[in-house]
C-alpha cells in the first residue's frame, strides 16, 4: 500500500475560476489536462469541507448530502471512494 502525501483543505484556485471551469465543462467545451484536474481537486476539496463539516457536527447524513450537492446536480462523476479517501488524504 502506498502512502499518500497529506494536503491541507485548500482550493488552489479562485471561486470565480473555479465557476469558470464549472461551465466549460458544463457547456462541454474543450478543456485542457491542467484544467481538468484544476476542477477535478477543487470540487474534491469541497466535497471533502462539506463532509467534515458534517461529522463536525456527528450528522450521519452527510454523504449523500455532499455527494449531491458538489457531484450529482453537477452531472460529474465522482471519484472512486471518495469519502474514505478524504480521510486520508487531507489533514483534518
Amino acid at each position: 500500500m502506498t502512502k499518500t502525501k497529506k494536503r491541507k483543505l485548500i482550493m488552489k484556485i479562485s471561486e470565480k475560476k473555479y465557476k469558470q471551469l464549472l461551465t466549460k465543462k458544463r457547456s462541454k467545451k474543450k478543456m485542457t489536462k491542467k484544467e481538468k484536474k484544476m476542477l477535478n481537486d477543487s470540487m474534491y476539496i469541497k466535497y471533502c469541507k462539506c463532509l467534515k463539516h458534517f461529522e463536525y457536527k456527528k450528522d450521519k447524513r452527510g454523504y449523500p448530502i455532499c455527494m449531491s450537492s458538489i457531484y450529482t446536480k453537477r452531472k460529474v462523476k465522482p471519484p472512486k471512494n471518495a469519502s474514505t479517501r478524504c480521510k486520508k488524504v487531507f489533514n483534518k
